[in-house]
C-alpha cells in the first residue's frame, strides 16, 4: 500500500491464505506478490509467509534460493477451527468453564447443530 493506509489486522495475513488456497501448487513469495498486486513489498509478502509458517498455517518446501509455501490448513472452517483449538488449550484448568460457557452461550440453531454433529459416527480414516 504505498497511500500509508495500514490494513486492519490479519486483512494481508488472509489475503495471502486465500491465494495459496486459490493455487493449484505451490507458491514463492514472488508468486504471491504477484497475485495480491497491490504493489507490496517483496520483504512484505515474505514476512507474511514466515509468520503464517511459524504459525503451523504454511507448510514450505526449498525452491531454488527461497521457499514456495502451501497451505497446511485447507479452508477458512479449518483455520477458524484451529483458532477455536488454540484458545481453548490456552484456557488451561478454565477448560470446562469455557466449554461450559460456550455451549450455554450457542443460539438455538448451532446448539441444534453442534448436537447433531455430536450425534453422528465417526468419519472412517481417510475420509
Amino acid at each position: 500500500m504505498t497511500s500509508g493506509a495500514r490494513r486492519p489486522p490479519g486483512e494481508l495475513e488472509s489475503a495471502v491464505l486465500e491465494t495459496i488456497w486459490a493455487a493449484a501448487r505451490p507458491l514463492t513469495a514472488r508468486d504471491v506478490r504477484a497475485a495480491l498486486g497491490d504493489g507490496l513489498a517483496r520483504t512484505t509478502v515474505a514476512t507474511i509467509l514466515s509468520r503464517l509458517h511459524a504459525k503451523g498455517l504454511l507448510r514450505r518446501v526449498p525452491a531454488g534460493r527461497t521457499y514456495a509455501y502451501s497451505a497446511a490448513v485447507e479452508d477458512t472452517a479449518a483455520l477458524t477451527a484451529r483458532r477455536m483449538h488454540t484458545e481453548l488449550d490456552r484456557s488451561g484448568e478454565e477448560r470446562p468453564g469455557v466449554l461450559a460457557r460456550f455451549v450455554s452461550d450457542l443460539s438455538e440453531t448451532d446448539e441444534r447443530l453442534l448436537r447433531d454433529l455430536l450425534e453422528r459416527p465417526p468419519a472412517a480414516d481417510g475420509d
